[in-house]
């Protein structure tokens, strides 16, 4: 395994951090490629070992995996400029697509246009249900995790956290072996220093909007931090607790929005957790203009993506032990499994807001129930369209929401 110097380093993962389009798969597989196959930097069972690990940590596994890469090469300083490399560039374009929205997204021919990107994303949810499910769900033991989690949250509205515990604490009481091997520290190991400087280093502007008195953005700070610790399984398995809580509890953003934010997301490079960066623009937009969006985008990122390198410069040295424990591979199965239902009822609720412009609840449940008379011939016929490009042409998303959106404009302007 060659050691490359720091300029060689900044050149490949910045590559990286610019191309990281299409999702999670796509970026893992593009790292792949950079790091094992063309320059050997790290081998195959190392990079595959990572990325068992980057799977069981909360957070985005890609942006944690570059991490992981970055440490593994350069110690803590290689692992910060992997990471913010990743991250970085997404987030700008994030950044620029959320102000433009905020500025112009009311405007009829931009709404029509959104319509065909509403379309799409209805679609590439759908296809993240059917790549999930098919790695996750192998007996009835996962089928039954994935159905009761989209029953408590379709139907009861039960807590996206206490889900994925859940599923977490049954898949380990189910795990067969008793006695277990201990990870013990490594030479060098300090986890305890780690884990105080960069939880001082999390919590720091939480405290500091705390004692500015700034009852906004301690919430929305908060709020991520949460998100953060519970981001199990991806960023679609968050996307329908984070849009329960942002759209109908704190009336942040609409549900429209919401589905917007996600399309953009989905358009540009880097972790579409990113997806937490847009709608935390939106908030501060209308609470604060210019300044208020800048500030609420910059203590999303910053409460979003500084646990990230915390799970990996603590979890990185036991990596070889903590790949040895059985019980903890069987609770994240569970928990994956438990992610399909996540995904299967946002994959339903994006779709019922798409297809019907009204949508009430069944009281005392959370089942949402649309009002038939206020169907959209034109939204189902773009997510029939996008369908076609996406699974049957298979279209790529960029592609299909552009020709989506086209569709929606011009049938718009006739």
């Amino acid at each position: 395994m060659r050691t490359p110097d720091w300029p060689e380093m900044a050149r490949v993962f910045g590559r990286i951090g610019v191309l990281s389009f299409g999702g999670p798969a796509a970026q893992i597989a593009l790292m792949h490629r950079e790091l094992v196959e063309t320059r050997g930097w790290l081998s195959e069972q190392s990079y595959l070992r990572a990325l068992s690990l980057c799977m069981l940590l909360p957070g985005p596994e890609a942006m944690q995996l570059a991490t992981y890469a970055g440490w593994r090469l350069r110690g803590t300083a290689g692992g910060l400029l992997a990471g913010l490399l990743f991250v970085i560039p997404g987030a700008i374009v994030i950044a620029l697509l959320a102000l433009l929205y905020a500025s112009y997204g009311q405007v009829p021919l931009v709404q029509a246009t959104f319509l065909g990107i509403k379309a799409a994303v209805v679609v590439v949810v759908f296809q993240a249900l059917r790549k999930v499910a098919a790695r996750a769900l192998a007996g009835a033991w996962g089928w039954a995790l994935a159905l009761m989690s989209f029953i408590g949250l379709f139907v009861f509205g039960l807590p996206f956290p206490l889900i994925i515990i859940a599923a977490g604490l049954c898949g380990m009481w189910r795990a067969q072996p008793l006695d277990e091997p201990v990870a013990t520290a490594p030479t060098g190991a300090r986890p305890l220093r780690a884990l105080v400087m960069w939880a001082a280093l999390w919590s720091a502007p939480l405290f500091l909007v705390w004692m500015l008195d700034h009852s906004f953005l301690l919430q929305l700070g908060l709020f991520f931090s949460k998100l953060a610790i519970v981001t199990f399984g991806g960023a679609y398995a968050v996307l329908g607790y984070m849009t329960q809580t942002v759209v109908s509890d704190l009336g942040w953003i609409t549900t429209a929005q919401m589905i917007d934010a996600l399309g953009l997301a989905e358009t540009t490079p880097g972790p579409l957790i990113l997806v937490t960066e847009f709608v935390a623009l939106l908030a501060g937009f209308a609470q604060g203009g210019i300044t208020g969006a800048f500030a609420a985008g910059l203590l999303a990122l910053w409460v979003t993506f500084t646990p990230c390198f915390m799970w990996i410069f603590l979890a990185g040295p036991y990596l070889d032990q903590l790949s040895a424990q059985p019980r903890l591979a069987a609770g994240l199965q569970a928990i994956t499994a438990a992610v399909v239902g996540v995904i299967a009822n946002l994959t339903l609720w994006f779709a019922i807001h798409v297809l019907f412009h009204k949508v009430g609840t069944f009281a005392p449940l959370a089942l949402p129930v649309p009002d038939l008379t206020s169907f959209d011939p034109v939204a189902a016929a773009l997510t029939l369209l996008a369908m076609i490009l996406m699974l049957a042409l298979r279209m790529g998303f960029v592609s299909t929401m552009t020709v989506s959106g086209v569709c929606a404009l011009v049938i718009a302007l006739i």
